[in-house]
């Protein structure tokens, strides 16, 4: 009886111990570094600022999305119908180029994209973007910068054209302080 009681408590030691290895490596998959991208398109600086503050706070890495020809002030002139902005943004099939691709698209898990607003929505380079890269399995998360209108109707567009991808609420990120980004960050 001594002998079976010994035993039995050294089979319980054993579960005990086995139990815990997988917890612990159940607990390594679970606290896996997320690979954050924060990529962004900025025609005046202001949305670089903000993306610059969230990679920061993420800890992720900044990807400028450049198009393959610069927009000059003339091109963003909004009352000028016949001015760049003005013209792709009324051609819902517009793609302008992009260079500096990223070669590692598949290494990130969270990507957050940030624009600024055009004509309530995001620039059409923006879908360039998304058309880009494979979104299989990753977290997409907008975020813009605006003079006046809400991130509401950029990010609803970017779902119906996207159905497919993860979205997360996106948001407008006007004058942010830091302690609002890592609030919002920690939230999502």
């Amino acid at each position: 009886m001594k002998h079976m009681k010994k035993t039995m408590m050294m089979m319980a030691a054993l579960l005990a111990i086995c139990l815990s290895a997988c917890s612990q490596g159940n607990k390594q998959k679970e606290n896996k570094e997320m690979k954050t991208l924060v990529a962004y398109f900025s025609a005046t600086g202001v949305t670089k600022g903000v993306a610059q503050q969230l990679t920061e706070v993420t800890g992720g890495t900044l990807h400028e999305i450049k198009p393959e020809k610069p927009y000059t002030e003339a091109d963003l002139d909004w009352r000028d119908k016949q001015s760049r902005s003005s013209v792709e943004m009324e051609d819902k099939t517009s793609r302008p180029a992009i260079t500096d691709k990223l070669q590692n698209m598949q290494d990130y898990d969270v990507v957050y994209v940030g624009f600024p607003i055009w004509w309530y929505t995001c620039p059409t380079i923006i879908n360039t973007f998304m058309e880009t890269y494979d979104f299989t399995g990753k977290t997409v998360i907008p975020f813009a910068t605006s003079g006046g209108s809400s991130i509401k109707k950029a990010c609803d567009d970017l779902k119906a054209a996207y159905p497919n991808i993860n979205w997360k609420e996106g948001k407008l990120l006007n004058s942010t302080s830091r302690e609002e980004l890592e609030a919002w960050v920690k939230g999502i």
